[in-house]
């Protein structure tokens, strides 16, 4: 099992930035991905960011070039840094890892872009 503690959303203005942190624990030996989702009130669930083992990553079209993902494996945390913040940016940020048995999900944080 694989335990995902999210932190760091919160109100910002258009423009400004964000760090979310989502510290992992439990049986991290077996993730092999890890990344950011989001879901806006009314929409699906997307993709935002994803990092596989070797440090590959891929992003949404709406966020290259303004969000970056990282990890830091000595704290068994990775980050989504989010730049140039955008009202249509405002959702619920989720954590995710993934192994090849399942799926592990945050609990989720707020980040609203007030315009």
């Amino acid at each position: 099992q694989v335990q995902l503690v999210e932190s760091g959303g919160g109100l910002v203005q258009a423009g400004g930035s964000l760090r979310l942190s989502c510290a992992a624990s439990g049986t991290i030996f077996s993730v092999n991905a890890m990344g950011w989702y989001r879901q806006a009130p009314g929409k699906q669930r997307e993709l935002v960011s994803v990092m596989v083992s070797g440090g590959r990553t891929n992003y949404a079209d709406s966020v290259k070039g303004r969000f970056t993902i990282s990890r830091d494996n000595a704290k068994n945390t990775f980050y989504l840094q989010m730049n140039s913040l955008k009202p249509e940016d405002t959702a619920v940020y989720y954590c995710t890892a993934s192994s090849s048995a399942r799926n592990y999900w945050g609990q989720g944080t707020q980040v609203t872009v007030s315009s």
